[in-house]
């Protein structure tokens, strides 16, 4: 290997390292907030790039169906929460009103919209935004209608439901988008030489913007009143609680970003590479391997993670392609193996 491949490598290693960051970020808080190992992030990376593909090619996005699905699905069980509650003042008309308002008449909207309108000769970035709109707000729905009233349950339930919600959302990707792939449009055709090295404007739009999204986490978490109300709730919840923070509402913001990292992830690498409506799990486990370098608690730490991931999984293809998915899932052992060692244990009284 001479300089200029090692610098090739090192471009498609910080790359993939960018979308694994992003990835892993939202795992940590999904985690942090809600203790939900959140396995099915990759679906939305899947939806997010399949549903810009179905806009470009001119197919209708059956994604919206879901989420018009998903939304009358989440409409009914809030209402049954709130004939459960008793909450039938005034403000329980207040409430059924914003409701019907969130889950059932703008997606409804949506849909409609996009059925009277030929999306396909949209500029590219508003079809980039039509498909983040359509997928972004399955991140609060699903965690309404899974996980919201299993919010106290124990960290092992909570897994057992999402590897539930993730085979789910498998089988519907394959009903939306068949089994065949599909690739979007690029962001920039540029092309930059440095050398020998050739680097694209996609690769850096990739990096731009996961660095921009990363800026803004850290500013919404340091200077935002929701931000810190996040960080709160991560650290004890049950001291959130207390105070009066909303975990329900923690709870769901913290699967709406999920959701926002995942389809941006989606829409940014479909012009790369062919996305599949089950490729998106890989995808989500490369940044779960980030997530774990940070013990699900570390974003920096978890950032760097993924970053490694992503140079590690790159010069593994130029050694050893057959086994670098091998050896990016080792990396994993000895991360545990030293956490395991490094940390101090105690026992929990078990109830």
């Amino acid at each position: 290997m001479d300089l200029s491949i090692a610098a090739i490598l090192a471009q498609d290693g910080i790359t993939s390292g960018a979308i694994y960051a992003l990835l892993a970020l939202a795992l940590v808080l999904v985690f942090s907030v809600t203790r939900v190992i959140f396995i099915p992030q990759g679906e939305f990376v899947a939806f997010g790039a399949l549903t810009l593909a179905a806009i470009q090619s001119g197919k209708f996005p059956h994604s919206i169906t879901l989420l018009v699905a998903l939304g009358i699905l989440s409409f009914v069980q809030e209402i049954v929460g709130m004939l459960r509650a008793r909450q039938r003042s005034a403000h329980f008309g207040r409430d059924a009103g914003i409701s019907l308002l969130k889950f059932i008449m703008l997606p409804g909207c949506l849909w409609l919209g996009t059925r009277s309108v030929a999306v396909q000769e949209w500029p590219l970035y508003a079809q980039v935004m039509l498909a983040l709109v359509t997928v972004i707000p399955m991140g609060p729905m699903i965690y309404r209608l899974a996980y919201q009233s299993l919010a106290e349950a124990s960290t092992l339930v909570l897994l057992i439901v999402s590897v539930g919600v993730h085979y789910a959302l498998t089988g519907i990707g394959l009903v939306m988008f068949g089994a065949e792939g599909s690739r979007t449009t690029p962001f920039s055709d540029a092309r930059f030489e440095m050398g020998a090295l050739a680097i694209s404007g996609q690769s850096l739009v990739i990096i731009g913007v996961s660095g921009a999204l990363i800026a803004a986490l850290y500013f919404y978490f340091e200077r935002t009143l929701s931000g810190k109300a996040l960080r709160a709730t991560a650290v004890n919840r049950l001291g959130a609680q207390l105070v009066g923070i909303g975990t329900t509402q923690a709870g769901r913001l913290a699967f709406t970003l999920a959701a926002a990292m995942g389809a941006f992830c989606g829409v940014l690498i479909a012009p790369l590479t062919t996305v599949y409506y089950d490729g998106g799990f890989l995808i989500g486990l490369k940044g779960f391997v980030g997530a774990i370098v940070g013990g699900l608690v570390s974003y920096p730490v978890a950032a760097a993670g993924a970053v490694l991931v992503g140079l590690l999984e790159s010069y593994s293809s130029f050694w050893a392609s057959a086994y670098k998915e091998v050896i990016v899932f080792t990396l994993i052992i000895p991360v545990l193996l030293w956490r395991s060692l490094s940390s101090k244990h105690s026992d929990e009284d078990e109830e």
